[in-house]
């Protein structure tokens, strides 16, 4: 059974939509009353702009969303599985692993193009009954006021209180700073890049607090999330969190460049950025040098390098990674010349 994404690229000659619908497995068919009753429906997809992406923890993507719309129209919860490939999913549709995908197919006007799972009359019937034409439309709209609105929700302060202060908060930066042996400017450059020292921002994406920390990365940091909102809990979960990215990147000898890719990997994941690092090294790049491993993060958002099977997490929003670094090492160096 199974779910996925429309994709474009490494796809092979597909069947027409709906094709195979016919062949029901009267045995072991699991349809809509079964689906229902577990309260899951699973999909599989492919990585790419227009189906499936992880952006500042949030899952986006054009079909992913329209998919997480007709969960949410049967009641039930959503599995997105990501393949390497089309032959991959295929095969695992062909296997009943999921309830349906969306591939690149011929979308006739009463469908969005995905293909059900054999055995599957009922779901097909109800997805043919919720979608409207104009409903691909409406979510691209939708996904773009996400992607275009401020992120954060924030009030904005000064990027220095007074001559010599950086923040209200320069104490807990100093204090938690030592126990990744940072530079305490360089960990308020970052919560300026965040917040901007507001300790009630909370980004579209859930992302909440002074140094704008997840509700899933808040629960594996051990921050309460009563706590998530106090500074300096806050303040030292993000220390935890990238003593923790540093530990994981500790491979790079240089301070300074892991730095800069702890930083990048805080703001785009960790496995974005090994990715990165790896098609670097693959090209005869440095991976342990930044500006080697960003020109690849922000070739992560080109298929011909997402798709590289030295990949594993697929198509990245790398342009706002990139400025995020490069936003922060700017804030920083103008702290060091003014703050002692």
């Amino acid at each position: 059974m199974l779910l996925s994404l429309s994709c474009t690229q490494r796809q092979e000659p597909l069947s027409a939509p709906w094709e195979g619908e016919a062949d029901s497995i009267e045995s072991d068919a699991f349809d809509l009353f079964q689906i229902e009753q577990a309260g899951e429906m699973i999909g599989l997809t492919l990585s790419g702009p227009d189906t499936y992406y992880d952006f500042r923890g949030r899952h986006l993507g054009l079909h992913y969303l329209l998919c997480q719309e007709f969960a949410q129209h049967l009641g039930v919860k959503l599995r997105m599985e990501v393949c390497r490939d089309t032959a991959e999913l295929l095969q695992r549709l062909s296997a009943g692993d999921a309830d349906m995908a969306v591939i690149a197919i011929e979308a006739d006007s009463a469908s969005p193009g995905w293909k059900i799972g054999e055995g599957k009359p009922e779901l097909s019937e109800a997805l043919r009954s919720w979608y409207r034409p104009t409903m691909m439309a409406e979510m691209r709209e939708t996904e773009k006021r996400l992607l275009t609105q401020p992120r954060v929700s924030r009030r904005v302060y000064a990027p220095m209180l007074s001559k010599g202060v950086i923040s209200r908060y320069d104490k807990l930066f100093k204090y938690h700073s030592r126990s990744i042996g940072w530079d305490w400017r360089l960990m308020a450059a970052q919560c300026y890049q965040e917040s901007t020292f507001d300790p009630k921002a909370k980004s579209w994406a859930g992302a909440c607090g002074l140094m704008q920390i997840m509700p899933q990365t808040a629960n594996h940091l051990g921050l309460a999330q009563a706590d998530i909102f106090k500074p300096e809990q806050n303040i030292a979960a993000a220390a935890r969190y990238l003593k923790e990215l540093d530990r994981e990147l500790s491979i790079v000898r240089n301070r300074q460049e892991r730095q800069n890719l702890v930083l990048a990997a805080y703001n785009g994941g960790l496995h974005h950025i090994r990715d990165a690092m790896r098609l670097a090294e693959r090209d005869g790049r440095n991976p342990h040098l930044w500006s080697d491993v960003r020109s690849y993060v922000l070739r992560l958002s080109d298929p011909r390098f997402y798709s590289d099977s030295l990949v594993r997490s697929g198509y990245m929003r790398g342009q706002e990674t990139a400025e995020y670094v490069d936003n922060i090492k700017k804030r920083y160096e103008q702290y060091r010349r003014s703050v002692r």
